[in-house]
């Protein structure tokens, strides 16, 4: 017998001596025997005055009360079937309520200013492109979806002569237009450029810039809008 089992038997027999201590010992000891549980257990069950804790959860299946008033009430919901009312209430309450949804894509959402959508080459408000050919961007790129080759012009800036990206690997990180010290590689607001064929999502650097062309207007706008937290 362990140890708390005899603490709390000495501690009985100090209020119930004798006859009555030995007769609940056995009795304790055969219902552990039944159950296969410790003595111990089932002789601090049995001596526990503490009520159950209100925050405890009930777990098993709780017994349905037979009492007239509940009886009538399961009856009711059986054969009026008011919990199927209560549930086309609620869906028809909704008809009158505003719709979550938009119609798309003659409706479209709000998009945040860091918005990572289709890419762009931008150029400068007198036409000449922004790219300086760096290759930052190739470098950072991790799934190296970009490719650049570049060489020196006759007044000696330094312009790419190939700019590509492959947008099947891309994975939108934006890891490209954060490199670019100049503003150059960006990626633009526009998410519908769905293509059928693999080749149509391989952009040349003509691609990018006339992407850029097309979306300058909202792309600068983003970028004012997000500057003080670049």
């Amino acid at each position: 017998m362990c140890a708390c089992a005899l603490l709390l038997l000495q501690q009985w027999g100090q209020r119930e001596p004798g006859f009555k201590l030995k007769m609940r010992i056995l009795w304790i000891v055969r219902q552990a025997s039944r159950t296969g549980a410790p003595v111990c257990l089932n002789l601090a069950r049995c001596l526990s005055n503490t009520t159950p804790v209100a925050s405890y959860k009930y777990v098993n299946l709780k017994e349905e009360p037979t009492d007239f008033k509940s009886a009538t009430d399961k009856a009711a919901e059986t054969l009026l079937w008011t919990e199927l009312i209560r549930g086309f209430t609620v869906a028809v309450s909704y008809i009158f309520k505003e719709t979550a949804t938009i119609n798309y894509p003659f409706e479209k959402g709000p998009l945040s200013p860091r918005f990572r959508g289709e890419h762009a080459l931008r150029r400068y408000p007198s036409g000449e492109e922004r790219c300086i050919a760096c290759k930052l961007c190739e470098a950072v790129c991790p799934a190296q979806a970009i490719t650049i080759e570049a060489e020196p012009r006759a007044d000696g800036s330094r312009r790419t002569t190939r700019y590509d990206i492959d947008m099947t690997k891309c994975i939108y990180c934006g890891f490209c237009q954060e490199a670019c010290p100049v503003d150059a590689i960006v990626e633009g607001p526009n998410f519908e450029y769905s293509t059928e064929t693999h080749e149509e999502l391989l952009y040349n650097k003509e691609k990018l810039l006339n992407n850029g062309d097309k979306w300058e207007a909202e792309i600068a706008a983003n970028i004012q809008a997000d500057y003080l937290y670049r």
